[in-house]
């Protein structure tokens, strides 16, 4: 079961649960439009998606459980789009993984910085996306016009609510130009941040589902004119870090009254002579949140 934001019959963005193929739509727009908790009592509940992330992790999940059990199902084809809206902030940590590690030491002018980011007591936490720079399950992803090495990066995202709890899982996508950022560290945010860097879903998979977050098997897959060009495996096993760490850091001086997503970093890197080209496809596979799909173009105009 997973919660999904989807494209209704009358062309607009809904929210509702996919369950053994099926959408149930009219029973979760009630909770988003009339559920009485969350921080901001000034603001409405206008049936988005942020508004599930403004309650507390039990809570959802009893109102999660209850429309499974009583909701009608509807829309078995939707169309389904990015699960984020709202002001839901996408963050990312590096460095997560020992791959990531050697990896960005091979890009870089300065490899030390990052062997000590590694193995530091605090863990490299940034920001990488708001909703509108978000591409959706066969949405296009972009590479930046003046990069001239990128590469995807498969992670296993946190799905975060306004109260720093844990509530959900989801497959996350964050390009990277490694040109831009082995030229100097302080590019970071021009090699990570900019429209269409970043792709999330399907849709989110509820925490309570997913039995050990820590053993899930993470598969990307890049093809080039129909044909598998690139292709590995890892598993969140091989993160050095905790999720209750990352989200620790991520809390201390931050709110996110419309809840969080947080990429927790990757261990799939492609050689260094490989760099994604427009019409790849890019598929990311993680056990029990299914697969997340996206077409890459060059440059913003593509969109």
């Amino acid at each position: 079961m997973q919660i999904i934001r989807y494209r209704s019959s009358n062309g607009g963005a809904a929210v509702g649960l996919l369950h053994n193929g099926q959408v149930i739509g009219d029973a979760i727009n009630r909770v988003l439009t009339t559920y009485p908790g969350g921080r901001d009592k000034s603001r409405p509940y206008d049936g988005e998606l942020r508004n599930l992330f403004r309650m507390r992790a039990s809570e959802l999940r009893t109102q999660i459980e209850e429309i499974v059990q009583t909701g009608a199902a509807e829309n078995p084809s939707a169309n389904i789009l990015a699960p984020i809206d709202g002001e839901t902030e996408v963050w990312a940590a590096g460095v997560t993984y020992k791959q990531s590690e050697e990896a960005r030491k091979e890009e870089s002018g300065t490899p030390d910085i990052y062997a000590k980011v590694y193995t530091a007591q605090r863990p490299e936490l940034f920001f990488k996306a708001t909703p509108r720079r978000v591409a959706g399950p066969d949405a296009p992803i972009v590479v930046r016009s003046d990069s001239s090495w990128d590469v995807p990066e498969p992670e296993l995202v946190l799905v975060i609510n306004a109260y720093g709890e844990i509530t959900g899982y989801t497959i996350g996508n964050d390009v990277s130009s490694r040109s831009i950022e082995g030229e100097n560290p302080l590019y970071l945010p021009q090699a990570k941040v900019y429209a269409g860097c970043c792709a999330l879903g399907p849709g989110i998979t509820p925490a309570w589902e997913v039995s050990d977050p820590y053993n899930l098997t993470i598969r990307l897959t890049i093809e080039r004119n129909k044909h598998v060009y690139w292709e590995g495996e890892t598993s969140t096993r091989e993160l050095k870090r905790g999720f209750d760490e990352l989200v620790t850091y991520l809390f201390l001086e931050n709110d996110f009254p419309d809840g969080v997503f947080l990429c927790t970093g990757t261990a799939l890197v492609p050689e260094k002579q490989f760099t994604l080209q427009p019409g790849d496809v890019v598929q990311i596979r993680i056990d029990q949140l299914g697969t997340l799909r996206n077409p890459v173009v060059r440059g913003k105009g593509r969109m």
